[in-house]
């Protein structure tokens, strides 16, 4: 990921009559980086994937995508994008070439020799050459989707749009479009904005989110960033050999230590403290001062999930 912005997004702002669908959105996203809109149903998230991707006008603010602005360069910005909607729109009754073929035109492929190569590599890259004659009709959605995104790659765009892209998957085919997504951003050094309400998508690919609702930023950060923002006191889970009374009443006879759990089945402790990295060594010297046995010990961190349900929620 370099340091140069791939969007920059000042005030970004969409009125549909009286409502608001996006509100003052300033927000920038770096060459190569992978970066997640999350927001519940509603939220805005499609609405400004739709203003950078100039399907739709800004009724104030501003933004550049790939050095271009959205309001003067619209042109420019449709051709160094690639964008997946949440309904993939392919062609049905065509066969996977046919469509990858149909759309390698709409965006000025001329060259024939050049065309084929393209599509070519893109259907052996999502594993679907083996079926390029077979019509989409007969694909699996998680198929239909792996197709919708190589459509969207077939004019080689440095950018990527990707609403919901495992909206509606099983497991197995929502792992198989994270796995591909995390390929496009580490191999072929593609910007990607994933809008998004799985968290497990944006935990496993973003390396920073931006958190919508209504329309408005809640938050930028980091995953670990969003978590540490409500973690509050941080606890310790500590498995031993055989628990006793004598352990657990030393420990909460630590200064740092606010709550003592017991999970006399695992022979587990979670321990609530103030300051869980520097508490964590006199944790461990006073049970093995007390004759315990330590067999592991773990921070446990709140999910993303926890974090973005506590920020909705406040907001």
């Amino acid at each position: 990921m370099s340091d140069m912005p791939s969007i920059e997004a000042e005030g970004l702002t969409r009125k549909f009559g009286s409502l608001t669908a996006v509100d003052h959105l300033s927000f920038g996203v770096m060459e190569g980086e992978v970066f997640g809109l999350l927001g519940p149903n509603g939220a805005g998230k499609t609405t400004t994937v739709r203003m950078l991707a100039c399907l739709i006008s800004p009724s104030r603010g501003s933004a550049k995508v790939g050095g271009y602005d959205i309001s003067r360069d619209s042109l420019k910005v449709r051709q160094i994008v690639g964008i997946l909607t949440e309904n993939p729109s392919l062609y049905e009754r065509l066969t996977a070439y046919e469509n990858m073929d149909f759309f390698a035109e709409a965006y000025g492929l001329s060259d024939v020799q050049e065309k084929r190569n393209r599509i070519k590599e893109l259907l052996e890259f999502f594993e679907l050459w083996e079926r390029r004659n077979d019509k989409v009709a007969t694909f699996s959605r998680g198929m239909k989707q792996k197709l919708a995104i190589a459509r969207a790659l077939v004019h080689n765009p440095p950018i990527l749009f990707l609403d919901e892209p495992t909206s509606g998957l099983d497991p197995e085919s929502s792992k198989v479009i994270r796995d591909l997504m995390k390929r496009l951003s580490q191999r072929k050094k593609h910007t990607i904005l994933l809008c998004t309400h799985r968290l497990e998508d944006a935990e496993k690919l973003c390396s920073r989110v931006m958190i919508i609702n209504k329309g408005k930023n809640i938050i930028v950060g980091t995953p670990d960033e969003l978590r540490d923002r409500i973690a509050g006191q941080h606890a310790l889970q500590v498995t031993l050999k055989k628990l006793n009374q004598k352990i657990i009443e030393a420990l909460k006879e630590l200064k740092q230590v606010r709550e003592v759990n017991v999970d006399n089945s695992t022979s587990q402790l979670i321990i609530t403290l103030d300051d869980v990295k520097s508490a964590t060594p006199e944790v461990v010297r006073s049970i093995v001062y007390t004759g315990g046995m330590v067999l592991s010990v773990n921070v446990l961190h709140p999910s993303l999930e926890e974090a973005y349900l506590k920020l909705v929620k406040e907001e």
